[in-house]
């Protein structure tokens, strides 16, 4: 069963009227126009949720050979070696 809710919408003059001549060009109503166009939109905004981070890890096996996770001083400091005092 398809539902309807009434709305209202307040759209500059400009806006509107160019719309209303889309429509009568494209013989269609104003309404259908507006629908199409919150679709699209709305089929936009769903891909741009599907981003996915690239895995750019590096080498194999996790932490180099001595450090435990958790160990994040000792992690810094070794990012760090060897760079100002």
């Amino acid at each position: 069963m398809l539902r309807h809710m009434r709305t209202s919408i307040e759209l500059s003059d400009g806006l509107l009227g160019r719309a209303r001549r889309l429509a009568r060009r494209r013989g269609t109503t104003l309404r259908a126009l507006v629908e199409e166009g919150l679709r699209r939109v709305l089929a936009e905004s769903d891909t741009a949720l599907l981003f996915r981070l690239s895995d750019v890890t590096y080498g194999e096996g996790g932490l180099v050979e001595g450090l435990a996770e958790g160990d994040w001083e000792r992690i810094r400091d070794l990012a760090y070696e060897g760079r100002g005092s």
